[in-house]
């Protein structure tokens, strides 16, 4: 691994302890290392700048964004590191895993069709809360060539600048988006056999699961509306399910309950669609009912989702940030 073409760039927020283990795990591997600051206050900047990191504070006037963080980072890492062949993003909660970027670096340098390597991004506390565990769940995504990628990834510099890196605007979802386009323009993206990342999603409450489904629905709406006549197709199935789980049928019962109360009988298609989904993931298993039950239940905040997007949309508002911690 030749330290000089590898750039790592961290974004982060409020992340206290967690940016510092986060600087403590990259300086492992390498010290050509940016930091974007989206206007913490609780010393995340002083913390960095001790370590011996560049970092970048975001323009206070301006929406945040974690994919504008990033392009900034990327920005103030060519200007410091001019011969940059390639970068790992990382989120200021999470801990690079040792030799990830060995790993990473050894099969993205004999794969030259590759533009992006991301391997396991494994929840640090699942045992915390039903919500940690559920992130760790959501990151079990198969091995070999994907479709997209997650925050932490390493990226060939070479393919991200042909694309003009990440849509700054973007709250959520910038990652999958990012993917779109370098697939449309020959690009492959790659999930590796290894570990990452441990992230730490700290979610120990229900309305902070609920605003992340928020969020996430928010991006299927905005991502898809995007690239709409894409043949990528990006969650127009995904955001259909939501739409017809999370409204349409409710709508419908509901409405049938004024003709007949008979109608109500109705929400037993939920329990159908929990077991059904149990049972694909083994039906004597815990965690396959809780993950079912959770998969069925998050379409209501995603529904919510994807109506604020619209909304905003019709009265030309400015997009701001979906925060869940």
């Amino acid at each position: 691994m030749n330290p000089e073409t590898l750039g790592v760039v961290i974004i982060g927020r409020n992340e206290g302890e967690r940016l510092i283990k986060c600087l403590a795990s990259v300086k492992l591997d390498t010290n050509n290392i940016v930091y974007v600051d989206s206007g913490s206050t609780d010393g995340s900047i002083d913390a960095a700048k001790q370590v011996g990191v560049s970092v970048v504070m975001l323009d206070l006037t301006q929406p945040f964004t974690a994919a504008r963080a990033r392009n900034e980072g990327f920005t103030a890492l060519k200007v410091l590191k001019p011969e940059v062949c390639f970068v790992q993003f990382v989120d200021g909660d999470c801990v690079l895993v040792r030799d990830w970027l060995k790993n990473a670096l050894t099969f993205i340098e004999q794969r030259q069709d590759i533009a992006i390597v991301c391997g396991r991004r494994r929840e640090l506390r699942p045992e915390v809360s039903i919500y940690n565990r559920l992130c760790d769940l959501e990151w079990d995504t198969p091995v070999g060539e994907a479709l997209a990628c997650g925050g932490d990834a390493l990226m060939r510099v070479k393919a991200f600048e042909e694309v003009g890196g990440f849509r700054p605007q973007l709250i959520a979802g910038e990652e999958p988006e990012l993917c779109v386009r370098l697939r449309e323009v020959g690009w492959k993206i790659w999930r590796l056999d290894a570990e990452m990342t441990q992230h730490d999603a700290a979610i120990t409450r229900f309305a902070q699961w609920w605003v992340r489904a928020v969020r996430g629905g928010h991006a299927f709406a905005e991502v898809s509306w995007l690239h709409w006549g894409s043949p990528a197709g990006i969650w127009k199935r995904e955001s259909a399910r939501i739409i017809f789980w999370g409204g349409i049928l409710p709508i419908a019962i509901g409405l049938g309950a004024l003709v007949h109360p008979a109608t109500l009988c109705g929400v037993i298609v939920y329990f159908v669609q929990t077991c059904r989904i149990a049972f694909a993931r083994g039906p004597t298993s815990s965690q396959s009912w809780t993950y079912a039950l959770f998969v069925t239940a998050v379409k209501f905040a995603e529904l919510q989702g994807i109506l604020k997007f619209w909304w905003r949309q019709w009265r030309r508002q400015h997009v701001t940030l979906i925060e869940y911690k």
